[in-house]
């Protein structure tokens, strides 16, 4: 009798053992050989807009923090966010307007945003015709791929028009039924008059001599948390450490870019658009640089969070704003 319990009790501590590995390999799954946390984040497009971003991963500042971006591109914010909220990554990097449709739709564990990479709109109007000296005047009686109806590009576009004394609606003709990624292509197929792209496809149609580009879409909308990366509710409240971490690291990328030299932000992050030469990824950056897209910091300011809203509700896209102190967080 006395041998069968000192049996069970080797069982039990056998098992003991063995449950206390797993739990332990489960809690640092995420880790890589080099201690690093692995952070899944999912990017809205790939584009020299996010500059800042590939910045920080090429010169390791996401490493000093200890973490390992394992990025991904999904297209489209609708396609982002729902890779955050089915938990297939733990971060989604998109215009934060996803996020409050998200909260005001009722979802539980709703997406915060917790720090913008970008203050204004990314995009450039590109015009089949040349103009020697363009106005907003100039699309009255135009047709424009404007971007899918909803999200920030096409708001942001039809805000600007309003702000500039032009009706979206009557003065022009904007075509919201193109899928982002094909909005280039649409345009060098012959449809349209105007679009509005961001870099590098706006510079690549100038380069094709499809096109040329007149207007700088960011100066007419005003600043906004236009992209921001966000997380759920309850990852940021588990992950206080990361969430900090990732955002020191965005920092320094953004502190980067905007004090280096536009030739040598290209040669970092040339690896990330193998397609392009180092001339015409330095031009691009320049092109933004000298456009004022990027913020000093991270930080979302309730005015700018405002400002988005106000644009949303413009567009007839949001019947109720959403509150300031539960979709952005600024740290613990």
């Amino acid at each position: 009798m006395k041998k069968k319990i000192i049996i069970i009790i080797c069982v039990i501590i056998v098992f003991l053992v063995a449950l206390f590995f797993v739990i332990k390999n489960n809690k640092n799954s995420k880790e890589d050989n080099n201690g690093l946390v692995t952070v899944k984040v999912a990017e809205v497009a790939h584009t020299i807009f996010y500059a800042p971003q590939y910045a920080a991963i090429a010169n390791g500042y996401f490493e000093d923090e200890g973490i390992n971006v394992d990025l991904t591109l999904a297209s489209g914010a609708d396609n982002v966010t729902a890779a955050v909220l089915s938990g297939d990554v733990d971060i989604g990097f998109c215009g934060s307007e996803a996020t409050i449709y998200i909260y005001n739709a009722g979802e539980e564990d709703y997406l915060v945003n917790f720090a913008r990479l970008t203050k204004r709109d990314g995009s450039f109007l590109v015009s089949r015709e040349k103009y020697d000296d363009f106005t907003l005047d100039d699309l009255k009686g135009k047709t424009v791929i404007g971007g899918r109806k909803g999200g920030m590009p096409e708001m942001t576009f039809e805000w600007g028009l309003k702000e500039n004394g032009i009706d979206p609606k009557n003065d022009l003709s904007i075509d919201t039924s193109v899928d982002f990624a094909a909005m280039e292509g649409t345009f060098i197929g012959g449809d349209a008059d105007f679009v509005t792209l961001f870099e590098p496809n706006a510079t690549s149609v100038e380069n094709q001599g499809l096109g040329y580009v007149v207007g700088y879409v960011g100066e007419w909308g005003g600043e906004v948390p236009y992209t921001a990366y966000n997380a759920k509710k309850s990852y940021i409240k588990e992950n206080k450490e990361v969430i900090e971490g990732f955002t020191n690291a965005i920092n320094k990328g953004l502190e980067y870019v905007m004090n280096t030299d536009s030739e040598k932000v290209a040669e970092d992050i040339l690896e990330f658009f193998p397609e392009l030469s180092l001339d015409e990824l330095t031009v691009m950056i320049e092109r933004y640089k000298t456009n004022d897209a990027w913020p000093n910091s991270t930080e979302i300011t309730e005015k700018d969070f405002d400002h988005i809203q106000e644009i949303m509700q413009s567009a007839k896209e949001l019947d109720k704003k959403a509150p300031y102190d539960k979709l952005v967080y600024q740290g613990s």
